[in-house]
């Protein structure tokens, strides 16, 4: 999963990215409205973590931006202004849960859990397609009820695809889940990624169809 954390401390942007990570998520970093802005129109989120007191603008108005395209991507606002009204604000403004700093780490993931859990409507996290079953918390793929390996940029391909399963996904979105922290791929890399999965999945049923111009499509086969 990938999540968009929008903190300008970078002390504790660094903490939470590593916390985020190992929760399960791709973390990208927003230190400002503008770059956070950016991202959320070019990319997909999981999660959007939302701090208020930015340097080029109040959190508020990103979130109000967000909720006026109509996403319905999770939003938890964590910020030093912890009053009643502050509270209220937020979560009038669209904000899913609100969490004041400081905080405890656990009950950030807590909250964190939860916000996931609602948006995938399920305890475990669980995505189904067909056979496949996909954890998108504990980042394993089973196929009747018994794990698949693979490596772990397989993984996050399929992941992008089953997240929006039934939709086109362009190769663009599938770069930009794969290169956190810098990372590279090369050109092909996309192309053997799909030419791979392709070969685990149909057996169960499950394929990959390439829409040309537009990107990839995760669906049922004839055996699904």
């Amino acid at each position: 999963m990938r999540a968009l954390l929008v903190e300008d401390d970078q002390i504790l942007a660094d903490g939470l990215s590593g916390s985020l990570g190992d929760w399960g998520f791709s973390v990208t970093l927003a230190m400002t409205g503008r770059y956070a802005n950016a991202a959320l129109h070019t990319q997909a989120y999981d999660l959007v973590i939302l701090d208020l007191g930015l340097p080029d603008c109040d959190g508020k108005d990103i979130l109000k931006q967000l909720r006026a395209r109509k996403s319905t991507v999770p939003v938890l606002i964590l910020t030093a202004r912890g009053g009643l009204n502050d509270r209220v604000s937020g979560l009038e403004s669209g904000a899913d849960d609100y969490l004041a700093k400081p905080f405890e780490l656990r009950e950030l993931e807590a909250r964190v859990r939860a916000l996931i859990r609602r948006s995938y409507g399920g305890f475990n996290y669980e995505i189904v397609v067909g056979r496949l079953v996909l954890d998108t918390l504990g980042q394993q793929l089973k196929v009747d009820d018994k794990p698949i390996f693979m490596p772990a940029r397989e993984y996050g391909v399929l992941q992008a695809l089953i997240l929006q399963v039934g939709r086109v996904v362009s190769k663009d979105m599938i770069v930009q889940r794969l290169t956190v922290g810098g990372d590279e791929l090369a050109d092909n890399a996309i192309e053997v990624y799909i030419h791979r999965l392709r070969r685990r999945l149909e057996p169960f049923g499950v394929r990959i169809r390439t829409v040309r111009g537009l990107g990839y499509l995760l669906e049922l086969g004839d055996g699904g």
